[in-house]
């Protein structure tokens, strides 16, 4: 019995970031925030780098590329998308203001990725290599954002929802602005901090 898809190990990682996505989702809403909070964080770290196992593979095939690009953007449409939205809801964002901003966020990180499999096939076709700028804010730095929030959460106090809404917000926004961001050299270490951070918080309970 075959399958539909491309199956080797170039997309293994975004699989494994959408599992543990999904994971997280169940997390949220069943209250386990700190479980949730690593899972997102988890997912992001494994997005950073599916992109660069996928391009080790000189032979692949134009649909075979192709397919990565959706098959990527399909799962952080799930990753960095609904998993927020579910989180920061069962956060505290659940009043009718909440839910606006959510929506806006859902609209805004669908529109991103939209844009970006346009012109990303476009720059595949025409050139090689990675890009040095990002054209707005990539939807995967929520994987950092509502970590680092988390983390403060017990110093804002009842503060923390407010926080929670601009933060939001503001980061919706960058998803779409058209300006120019340089990718970090390292993008990864940061995320292998705060999935180390909290793993040791959620250990001792600390958050």
């Amino acid at each position: 019995m075959e399958f539909l898809g491309f199956y080797d190990y170039t997309v293994v990682l975004t699989l494994v970031s959408l599992t543990v996505s999904v994971f997280g989702m169940t997390c949220a809403v069943e209250g386990r925030f700190r479980s949730a909070i690593l899972c997102l964080a988890i997912s992001g770290l494994c997005d950073m780098f599916d992109g660069k196992i996928a391009r080790t593979k000189k032979d692949r095939t134009d649909d075979e590329k192709k397919y990565g690009i959706e098959l990527d953007s399909l799962c952080d449409v799930l990753c960095f998308g609904a998993f927020p939205i579910i989180l920061c809801y069962c956060l505290g964002m659940s009043r009718p203001i909440g839910k606006t901003v959510l929506a806006v966020y859902g609209m805004a990180a669908v529109i991103r990725l939209a844009f970006f499999n346009v012109t990303e096939e476009k720059r595949q076709a025409g050139e090689s290599g990675n890009r040095e700028f990002y054209q707005g804010l990539p939807v995967t730095s929520i994987s950092i954002i509502l970590p680092l929030i988390f983390f403060v959460r017990g110093l804002a106090g009842a503060y923390f929802p407010f926080i929670l809404h601009i933060a939001v917000i503001i980061t919706a926004i960058l998803f779409i602005s058209d300006i120019k961001i340089k990718k970090p050299q390292k993008p990864g270490i940061v995320l292998i901090f705060a999935v180390v951070a909290l793993t040791l918080a959620k250990i001792f309970h600390l958050i």
